[in-house]
């Protein structure tokens, strides 16, 4: 899904986003929890969690009377299928770069 993928990079440009995301590997978090954990209010994170939630980078799943916040494989796939669709020519042009750089070299 290419769209999301710009979504995900989207959601991610932003560093108070991108702490929060990055506070998710250790584990489900409450949205108290990732406040204080990246420094910004519980209202700030939700909006935030929000962002990542449409881009699906996490997904809440609800306990108790609680909503914990964890990461969701989905929006990194696509973030991994968005950017697969660039290292053909990444690698062509990587390859170009080394052959220049060779011929140089022979010349010297």
């Amino acid at each position: 899904m290419v769209a999301n993928g710009v979504a995900v990079l989207s959601a991610l440009a932003d560093p108070t986003r991108r702490a929060i995301f990055e506070a998710l590997p250790q584990g489900p978090r409450s949205v108290g929890e990732l406040a204080a954990a990246v420094g910004v209010t519980s209202s700030a994170a939700s909006q935030h969690l929000k962002v990542l939630r449409e881009a699906r980078l996490v997904m809440v799943q609800p306990e108790g009377n609680r909503r914990l916040y964890c990461l969701d494989p989905r929006g990194l796939a696509d973030a991994r299928d968005y950017l697969e669709q660039f290292w053909p020519s990444a690698i062509a042009a990587y390859s170009a770069a080394l052959s220049s750089a060779r011929a140089d070299i022979a010349e010297t």
